[in-house]
């Protein structure tokens, strides 16, 4: 008989973890000849589906030593030029971007067993449109954008609701202006993987590659 694991807890059974999907198919005469088209659809069919935020995402980004690290984040625009998201500049992930601007995009749509993977370079926004989003941002995020050194280590939660008294004192009847270090970046698409879950594991993966014509595509081994 083999040794129990002492840390094994049979109230929280990983191993025996597993749904069957079978919602859907995905096939190549599915797909939109654009990417970002196709991506707008599927997007369509989740926010119609009343998921809980569709357009959050995780962004993996590496830093100069490879080292990786990801988060959630959520996507404020989309256009064929693509995937565009705002943040602290000055934020891990910002100093990352700066350093490496090729980064990951993962959107985890599991009430529609899909999700959409996508490989790409990232740049910065220019002011115009950084400002333009951020003046339509609420009031409450705008202070909490000066507030926040984000990523920065902190005293306290004490120590941030002072700097967003601060900020609300400062600009209080007036409008809040961009901080220096926010910003946003737009990602061109490299690679945009389409993945549909299927039964038995037999999942359909149709990936886009950027080509010099065009994209190509491609369906991957689940």
């Amino acid at each position: 008989m083999p040794d129990r694991d002492p840390d094994h807890d049979p109230g929280l059974d990983l191993a025996e973890l597993r749904e069957e999907y079978a919602r859907a198919g995905l096939v190549e005469a599915d797909l939109d000849p654009d990417p970002v088209a196709m991506f707008r659809r599927w997007l369509g069919e989740a926010l119609t589906s009343g998921m809980h935020e569709p357009n959050a995402m995780v962004v993996a980004t590496a830093d100069p030593d490879g080292v990786p690290s990801s988060r959630m984040v959520l996507l404020k625009g989309l256009s064929a030029a693509g995937f565009v998201f705002y943040t602290n500049q000055g934020s891990r992930k910002g100093r990352e971007l700066a350093a490496n601007p090729r980064c990951a995009l993962l959107f985890p749509w599991h009430p529609l067993e899909r999700q959409v993977r996508v490989d790409g370079v990232a740049t910065p926004l220019g002011p115009d449109a950084v400002a333009t989003y951020f003046a339509g941002r609420p009031r409450g995020s705008q202070l909490g954008a000066w507030a926040s050194r984000q990523s920065r280590v902190v005293g306290g939660r004490e120590e941030l609701l002072a700097a967003h008294d601060r900020a609300a004192e400062r600009f209080v009847g007036g409008e809040v202006p961009v901080p220096d270090e926010w910003g946003g970046y737009v990602v061109r698409p490299d690679a945009v993987e389409f993945w549909q879950g299927r039964p038995g594991r037999m999942h359909d993966r149709l990936v886009y590659r950027r080509a010099a014509d065009g994209w190509r595509t491609e369906r991957l081994a689940p």
